[in-house]
């Protein structure tokens, strides 16, 4: 286990814009760049806690939009300047974990590569770091592996991994195939899901050998991998901006579950760890607001209108949900429950948590309106 864990390196694609967390998340400051939660750090910083108890600095590698690069060296101090990959323009997950895993694979033949979303709210680190390590040894034995969570409630909101049987492999206890992955269900299907016990939360999370992943993306993208293969070549030298340029637009946009994940599963070659941690892709208010009501649970509070920003500027009556203040205006609300109010300095949205997801259809109509500047 010790020499595969020596090979592990951590990758972190920090791109999207978080629409649904618009106007908090912004496409000049995504939501990975923000302190979400109010726990004082960013979803970007506490991903990079997480994973530096799991390897070195300079074995992290992060993969952003040019326009964030600053803010992410900013917020991340111990990260190297070689480490950080620059998009000129997204497209989307294979293209950025491809490419990290062909630059690695080059700078380190042999490496274990690591794929965890920037904006991943997660807890039981404990639990966490046990599962990776599990994901890094059958990574090692020549799986492509994913942790999977297991689910705490029929939600629609996430895809489904459906396991199979034990895979029994050294080091890995706990790894099952992967019988199929579901894109997010009707709530009817999520609760069959929940009750059978044979699905967890697709958490996108993705560990393979860096050669074994480009493998897999060449047999099903061949097009695409020789993109990737290209610019990585040129990528620790002179000829890096020039082949960039020229190459980087013309990758196919898709994601890695597409072309790497579920053409593994379908042959036997994917493997699901469970996970049994605090898992959130933090995608919405929605999801901010019922986090921050477990949080009241478990402090044994009575539901109560949670209020992010300037406490003494927020006055409730008979009101539940969030508040998340960015300006010095003082907000009032009465008799509305799960309520969801963001207020910036030039936008507020109000909507419910039960209509947070129509918070991305909101923004599409605001692309069309009079004011995308405030997008």
């Amino acid at each position: 286990m010790s020499h595969a864990m020596d090979r592990f390196v951590a990758v972190i694609p920090a791109g999207g814009v978080g629409s649904r967390l618009w106007p908090l998340s912004r496409a000049a400051s995504p939501k990975f760049l923000h302190d979400v939660m109010g726990n004082g750090s960013s979803l970007l910083a506490d991903t990079w806690d997480r994973l530096v108890a799991l390897c070195a600095p300079e074995r992290i590698l992060v993969v952003t939009g040019a326009a964030h690069g600053e803010a992410v060296r900013e917020q991340l101090p111990e990260l190297l300047d070689k480490n950080v990959v620059l998009e000129s323009e997204g497209r989307d997950s294979t293209a950025a974990i491809g490419l990290a895993a062909a630059i690695l694979e080059r700078r380190m033949p042999g490496a274990i590569i690591g794929s965890f979303a920037a904006d991943h709210l997660i807890g039981n680190l404990s639990r966490f770091r046990s599962a990776v390590r599990e994901a890094v040894r059958a990574a090692d034995a020549g799986m492509i592996a994913t942790i999977g969570i297991q689910p705490i409630e029929p939600s629609t909101a996430f895809g489904y991994i459906r396991a199979g049987a034990p895979l029994e492999i050294k080091g890995a206890p706990s790894a099952r195939s992967v019988e199929a992955f579901v894109e997010k269900p009707a709530a009817s299907t999520a609760r069959r899901y929940l009750a059978s016990g044979e699905y967890l939360w697709n958490a996108g999370m993705f560990i393979a050998r860096a050669e074994r992943l480009l493998e897999e993306l060449a047999e099903n993208r061949p097009e695409l991998a020789a993109g990737i293969n290209e610019i990585a070549d040129a990528w620790d030298t002179d000829a890096r901006e020039e082949v960039v340029a020229r190459v980087w637009p013309t990758l196919e946009k898709i994601a890695i579950d597409y072309t790497v994940a579920e053409p593994a599963a379908a042959k036997g070659a994917l493997a699901v760890i469970p996970g049994f941690f605090q898992w959130d892709d933090v995608g919405d208010f929605a999801s901010v607001s019922r986090l921050r009501q477990i949080e009241q649970a478990a402090a044994g509070e009575s539901p109560h209108l949670v209020v992010m920003g300037d406490e003494e500027r927020v006055i409730g009556h008979e009101a539940t949900g969030l508040v998340l203040s960015k300006t010095d205006r003082v907000i009032a609300v009465a008799g509305i429950q799960d309520v969801v109010i963001v207020d910036t300095d030039d936008a507020i949205l109000v909507t419910t948590r039960q209509k947070a997801q129509q918070v991305k259809q909101l923004v599409g109509k605001l692309k069309e309106s009079p004011h995308p500047e405030v997008l």
